[in-house]
């Protein structure tokens, strides 16, 4: 007797989650549809407007034109899903796995931290989906991988803002660090490639560290240009790199002066914003020609 019972609880139980999960997945329009069509139906009936015949036909109609039009928004929903997956064969065959995985962790896992870690990577994922649609990469300050790969395929054009500014760790902290060693090196390969360099220093005070570090850099090849701080407007101050007039790179600075976050962007308009910056600073920029090396 007991097991009966259970058994029935289960049956129940099973139903009602069916019964749930297929209102879930059904389309609201063909919802209300069936509701109107069901409803319809019993007042034709009540009010003798229609035999019980027609009555019934009427709200089968109904419920029939409800579940066509649900079938074909699904069917919308089928084909857009696959038009976005017909793209990079790496997309199709992890998207679902992905969908899968998210799905299973906020289901099984519901109530957790693991639910709430999933959405908030997941989320986290999305944002940093939507800039690289835009043609951005957005990185950590100590990450410089765009920075240096576009210097090494640079082709034909290197141009560059740095703003040299007193802070706790020193004005030239980032070209005597890791980073800026490297960088460097990326830069005098690219001048024996032919690549032209063009950097413009922006400094408060010309100290003697900051005029070796022009000269050797002028000894190099480069093109490298002085601006007095306050010779433009604040909103010119900004770190950047422009590769061939097609990508660029943005620092985002800390209140300490330091790279919080980097930027690397292939978007037409950040391209524009950020050569107008680079011009309007060169612009004003004391250059000398560079001395050859010997």
């Amino acid at each position: 007797m007991t097991r009966d019972v259970a058994r029935a609880r289960l049956r129940g139980g099973t139903s009602a989650s069916g019964f749930l999960r297929l209102v879930a997945h059904t389309d609201p329009v063909a919802l209300v549809g069936i509701t109107l069509s069901i409803t319809l139906s019993v007042l034709l009936d009540l009010t003798g407007a229609a035999s019980g015949v027609e009555s019934l036909l009427a709200g089968l109609m109904g419920i029939t034109i409800s579940l066509l039009v649900d079938s074909l928004a699904r069917a919308e929903r089928r084909f857009h899903l696959r038009t976005l997956l017909d793209g990079p064969p790496w997309l199709a065959q992890t998207a679902t796995e992905v969908a899968a995985s998210m799905r299973e962790a906020t289901e099984q896992h519901a109530g957790t931290r693991v639910a709430v870690e999933a959405q908030r990577r997941y989320e986290q994922f999305r944002l940093e989906a939507e800039q690289f649609a835009q043609g951005r990469v957005i990185r950590r300050g100590d990450e410089d991988e765009d920075l240096l790969g576009a210097t090494r395929s640079c082709v034909h054009r290197l141009d560059a803002l740095t703003n040299v500014m007193p802070r706790a760790s020193g004005e030239l902290s980032w070209w005597r660090s890791e980073i800026g060693r490297r960088y460097w090196e990326a830069n005098v390969e690219a001048l024996r490639r032919g690549v032209r360099i063009t950097r413009v220093f922006v400094y408060a005070t010309l100290t003697d560290e900051l005029s070796e570090l022009v000269g050797r850099q002028r000894a190099a090849g480069a093109r490298v240009g002085l601006l007095p701080f306050g010779a433009v407007g604040s909103h010119l101050l900004v770190n950047l790199t422009l590769w061939d007039s097609s990508s660029c790179w943005e620092a985002r600075m800390t209140a300490h002066g330091e790279i919080g976050e980097n930027q690397f962007s292939v978007n037409r308009a950040d391209v524009e914003r950020l050569t107008r910056v680079f011009d309007a600073c060169a612009s004003m920029a004391t250059f000398e020609d560079p001395t050859p090396t010997p």
